[in-house]
């Protein structure tokens, strides 16, 4: 099969399942089944903006619910303070939260592997703190009440506001998913992407070779946490409302099994890992005493059996192979 059909056929797969998944609603009504598939596919988003950092570059981050913070409290303040509405919100929503990672990827240049990942865990905590104590601004432990809910202008229908149903906000998540993972597969073939995979395998390498290691990685820094950042807004304006509380650390944590668990570096695979942490728990519910011991079970048995993730790259396959000892060869004197 040629390049030009496999890649066909590959995008035939993408429009398949993104129009599989815009007929949900219209087969299920069920606003807790709606509700939780949101949640999943607003889990993608933030695995996707991750999977730039750490699947694509190589740099691990443990801070990441930080962005997403910083998204959700950018639009809130912009909505309450100044009127501003859900669709002009989510661009400096994600603008500030590039920003923020881009400042923070700065200092952090210096540092790698298990020292970024303590700033980075750093970083995530400040954050959290500093919008649980600026109470004038941000409400303190109590958060920020009364953001609004998008609104919408359809032709002779006149101003649909979304309110708190689910239906909306399904395909605000689908649409922002499949807009972001279509950005995520061409860069990823761009001479950037694959600058990215240089660096994650050797970075010294990749240095002597005439790659900036260091504009790139702040590029990297800067693009996945202006899609957390988006990924925030949206949150905001569903909730309504927000606290420091709902981008802990666990939070972090649970955004890097689920580029982990699909795959370091493989786009399909952040999207399925998402979706996969992102309803068990709930498919769970039923056995409450024992969801986590059970999520965790789940967990490791995956990785046990396949440490590479559900849609692993071949190239994770062939770094996670076991080396095999080459047998002593005697040679005749």
């Amino acid at each position: 099969m040629t390049v030009p059909r496999m890649r066909s056929a590959s995008s035939g797969v993408w429009i398949a399942s993104f129009l599989a998944v815009c007929l949900v609603p219209l087969v299920s009504r069920n606003t807790y089944t709606l509700d939780v598939l949101t949640s999943a596919f607003l889990y993608a988003l933030l695995a996707l903006g991750l999977n730039i950092v750490v699947g694509f570059a190589g740099l691990l981050h443990l801070g990441y619910a930080a962005f997403f913070a910083i998204g959700a409290y950018t639009y809130a303040l912009l909505n309450l303070h100044a009127g501003i509405s859900f669709w002009i919100g989510l661009l400096p929503a994600a603008v500030v939260a590039g920003i923020s990672g881009v400042l923070l990827g700065i200092p952090a240049m210096r540092v790698r592997g298990d020292y970024l990942a303590i700033v980075t865990l750093g970083f995530g905590e400040i954050v959290r703190i500093a919008f649980t104590n600026l109470e004038a601004w941000t409400g303190g432990p109590n958060g920020l009440l009364g953001i609004a809910h998008p609104t919408l202008w359809i032709p002779g229908v006149g101003r649909y506001d979304f309110g708190v149903s689910s239906a909306p906000y399904y395909y605000v998540a689908v649409v922002l998913t499949g807009i972001v993972t279509v950005v995520c597969l061409r860069m990823s073939t761009s001479r950037v992407g694959r600058a990215w995979a240089a660096i994650r395998e050797d970075e010294l390498a990749a240095a002597c070779s005439g790659i900036d290691t260091g504009q790139l990685k702040l590029l990297a820094q800067g693009c996945g946490a202006a899609i957390a950042g988006i990924a925030g807004a949206v949150f905001a304006a569903k909730q309504g409302t927000i606290t420091p509380d709902s981008f802990d650390f666990i939070l972090s944590v649970m955004v890097l099994a689920m580029v982990v668990l699909g795959g370091l570096g493989s786009v399909p695979g952040a999207i399925v890992g998402a979706l996969v942490l992102g309803t068990l728990p709930e498919l769970l519910r039923g056995v409450a005493q024992y969801r986590m011991l059970l999520f965790g079970v789940v967990l490791i048995v995956m990785m046990r059996l396949r440490p590479q993730g559900l849609l692993g790259t071949v190239q994770i396959r062939q770094e996670l192979r076991p080396q095999r000892t080459p047998r002593h060869v005697t040679t005749p004197a």
